[in-house]
């Protein structure tokens, strides 16, 4: 089946031979997500997974980032049309991120080319491999903004670091620079700039040019625990996110974030 991506308008599609580059295209926003880019993200895995002309993804961000996480700006501006705090987002389409990520055989590879923070590093994690410039961050900085990491970091990070770490991370919502987090096993390759789009490139021929069947069920048969744990966790994750999102909390993080201040949570 030959798939048309002209409707998407928040990611592109660009394809070369058998492998597809899908790009976060908010540059301008550091690729922050709005609603409109959620609501792509929620769709392309799914047509990925039909398209026949493609065997492997490459998954990054225009511009200066990978991506930045949700979009402040879209929060404020949801909070003064609806009186307050809230989420701006669609629970199923949260979730369809997550499965479609864990579904689509077809491998993909996070090509992590500057800040990649809170749902960016959400869905560069669920990738199956991830390279990193040199210089790129990572990290998951929901509690700064009052909220839960309910998204799915909750279920991915603790799979690749260890749970003491990882809730390390996600209660600070510190972010990591890229060797350290190619040490603790966070993503698979750490490169300078220069080499991040040769590096992403070989792997990508590598697999195009591999055995197919082979390679997409390993995949399929590696997710088979990640796919139990987030249908066992992320209804749960996601439901206390979502309460976080109309708490005291939140709304003083935007408020903060409006003022540009750092936030007093004391308290709350």
């Amino acid at each position: 089946m030959t798939v048309d991506y002209s409707r998407y308008h928040e990611i592109t599609a660009q394809r070369e031979d058998r492998i597809l580059t899908l790009t976060f295209n908010r540059p301008a926003q550091y690729n922050a997500v709005n609603h409109e880019l959620h609501e792509e993200l929620s769709d392309i895995f799914y047509d990925v997974a039909k398209d026949e002309e493609t065997d492997v993804v490459v998954l990054t961000g225009a511009g200066k980032a990978f991506c930045a996480g949700g979009d402040l700006h879209a929060m404020k501006e949801h909070a003064d049309a609806h009186g307050g705090p809230g989420s701006y987002l669609s629970r199923v389409s949260a979730k369809r991120i997550i499965y479609s990520l864990l579904d689509i055989e077809q491998p993909i590879i996070a090509k992590v080319n500057g800040p990649c923070m809170g749902l960016g590093a959400t869905i560069a994690l669920f990738c199956d491999i991830i390279y990193m410039a040199d210089d790129a961050t990572i990290g998951d900085p929901h509690v700064r903004a009052g909220v839960v990491a309910g998204d799915g970091g909750a279920i991915i990070w603790p799979q690749l670091i260890g749970y003491a770490r990882a809730k390390e991370f996600l209660m600070t919502g510190d972010s990591i620079k890229a060797p350290d987090a190619e040490r603790m096993g966070l993503v698979n390759h750490v490169v300078p700039r220069a080499d991040l789009d040769r590096a992403v490139q070989e792997m990508a021929q590598r697999l195009a040019e591999g055995p197919r069947d082979a390679i997409r069920w390993s995949k399929v048969c590696a997710n088979v625990g990640l796919q139990q744990l987030a249908h066992s966790i992320l209804d749960a994750s996601m439901a206390y996110e979502f309460l976080t999102l109309r708490s005291p909390t939140h709304k003083e993080a935007i408020q903060a974030f409006t003022e540009k201040r750092k936030p007093q949570f004391q308290g709350l």
